[in-house]
Parts: structure tokens; C-alpha cells; sequence
């Protein structure tokens, strides 16, 4: 999913932003433009101007016009914040799943307490991070850059990962359709004890900054 736009408590974003390309994806009182799985779809809600995932497992994908809701190289930007023991995820490349966990694309995991080890920074699976990068109660800013088969992963600037997918992968080797592509984005509702809360999503759709 990758990502200016609404801006903490729903500010508008700044003239800067635009001028450089970024657009909003969540609009910071609706849901529109995304879509619950069928399973567990109450599990997302919008509460002053925060997107929260609160409830069993389920994930919300944006479904919405900009670039048909389909991308390939792209910046990601957006505010995230844990609560004690919670886990969560941003999905990208991926598509729409009714149930269980997307069937294709990477997640960038969300994570500061939760018993998983894989921490907030990590792509999950591929390249996972021990060290905390967030902390419980503490907005941080995720960005996550796409371009060909490099994906870089950063936490309030900080580089968690750098990646780069060696060509011709195929489901057989990924049976988890962790593969670098193109498709939409997903935030993930983990399970009932976890809240995280999301803000200030935006895009920049190719000729987005070089990665690094």
C-alpha cells in the first residue's frame, strides 16, 4: 500500500507536501476507499480523526482511485502508534482476501511488546528486526519505499531494512506470495487484545526519492 495527506488530528496537509507529490489515502473521518475482509470486518473503526484496529483477526484494504488501488514503485508514509502487548501490520503488493491473512505481498510488521520478536521495522519473514524502533503510547512515522526490487523500510527516519529481492521468485519458493510486484495495501487487525492506531496516510506514485 504506498503512500500526503491528513495529518495528525486531522490537520490539513501542508503545501509542501503537495508540491512534492503526496496524496492522502485516508481522509481521517471515514473509512472510504478501503474495505474490511469479510472476516471480522467491525474490527476497524475511525475515532477522532485515528484509523484503529481493535478486534479478531482481519485486514482493511484500500480499495480507493488513486492508481486504481494497484502499485508498483512507490513511497509510503504514515503515523502509527502500538499499545502494551499489541501487533499489527502495513501490507503492500498485495489484494483484496476475504478471510485469513493476504494471500500475496510483504508486511511491514507493527510491533513494540507484542510475545512475536519480529519488531516494528522488520519485513516480515524476509528481513526481520529484533530491536524495538517504537515504543507503546509514542506516534512514530513509517515509511516505506518501493523501487523495482528494493524495498526499504524506515522508522522516524531510522533504516530498519534494505532489501533487495533477487529476480524471478516464484510462489514455489514463496508460498506466502512474499513476492515484490504490484497490488494495493492492507492494515492488519492481529487479534483481539491488540489496538493500533493510524494516522496521516499518503502516497507518492512513482518518481518517488531514490531509496536510502
Amino acid at each position: 500500500m504506498l503512500l500526503a495527506g491528513v495529518l495528525s488530528a486531522g490537520e490539513d496537509s501542508t503545501s509542501k507536501e503537495k508540491e512534492e507529490g503526496w496524496i492522502p489515502l485516508f481522509d481521517g473521518k471515514t473509512l472510504e476507499g478501503w474495505k474490511p475482509a469479510e472476516e471480522n470486518s467491525d474490527a476497524f473503526r475511525v475515532e477522532k480523526g485515528k484509523l484503529v484496529a481493535d478486534g479478531g483477526r482481519s485486514h482493511l484494504y484500500y480499495v480507493g482511485p488513486v492508481s486504481d488501488h494497484d502499485f508498483k514503485d512507490f513511497e509510503l508514509k504514515l503515523e502509527v502508534m502500538t499499545t502494551k502487548g499489541s501487533n499489527s501490520g502495513v501490507y503492500f503488493h498485495t489484494a483484496y482476501t476475504k478471510k485469513s491473512w493476504p494471500s500475496k505481498g510483504h508486511e511491514a510488521q507493527v510491533n513494540s511488546t507484542h510475545s512475536d520478536w519480529k519488531r516494528t521495522g522488520s519485513l516480515y519473514n524476509i528481513k526481520d528486526v529484533r530491536k524495538a524502533y517504537s515504543k507503546d503510547g509514542e506516534w512514530f512515522t513509517y515509511h516505506i519505499i518501493v523501487k523495482g526490487q528494493r524495498v526499504v523500510i524506515k522508522v522516524n527516519d531510522k533504516t530498519t531494512v534494505d532489501y533487495t529481492e533477487p529476480r524471478g521468485l516464484t510462489r514455489k519458493e514463496r508460498p506466502d506470495g512474499e513476492i515484490v510486484g504490484h497490488g494495493t495495501f492492507a492494515l492488519q487487525a492481529h487479534d483481539p487484545k491488540s489496538v493500533t492506531y493510524y494516522r496521516n496516510i499518503r502516497v507518492k506514485v512513482n518518481g518517488g526519492k531514490k531509496p536510502g
